[in-house]
């Protein structure tokens, strides 16, 4: 049976009242870029959820750092928190390594929704 995963990085085009100072959590959109994905790690499908044939995405809420590794994630729609699915996703995810957002030029710490969709073919 081949497992295929299907990742995406979303664009939101919400803006936070975040100011400028250390800490600051920024979304994309104006003066804000997206972070780009360098090297990313596949989830591992869990026996469990394999035999339950489970298929579907998890959407995560991240944070990219202005260093380019994955800070906060939160899971934002669950797709399987009993088999393992979800916790499998937010692993990954935080083993994930970016060009970072930038705000005027300068790097800086951008929340973003990664979509990961489960697929069993």
């Amino acid at each position: 049976m081949r497992v295929i995963f299907q990742l995406f990085v979303l664009a939101s085009t919400i803006t936070l009242g975040a100011c400028a100072t250390r800490g600051a959590v920024f979304v994309p959109a104006n003066d804000v870029t997206l972070p780009i994905l360098v090297n990313s790690v596949r989830p591992y499908y869990t026996q469990e959820a394999l035999a339950s044939r489970i298929e579907g995405s998890v959407l995560l809420h991240c944070v990219v750092r202005a260093d380019g590794t994955v800070g906060d994630v939160q899971v934002a729609r669950s797709l399987d928190s009993t088999h393992g699915l979800d916790a499998q996703a937010m692993q990954a995810v935080k083993q994930w390594t970016f060009k970072p957002g930038t705000r005027r030029g300068k790097p800086v710490a951008v929340r973003v929704p990664v979509d990961i969709t489960f697929t069993l073919r």
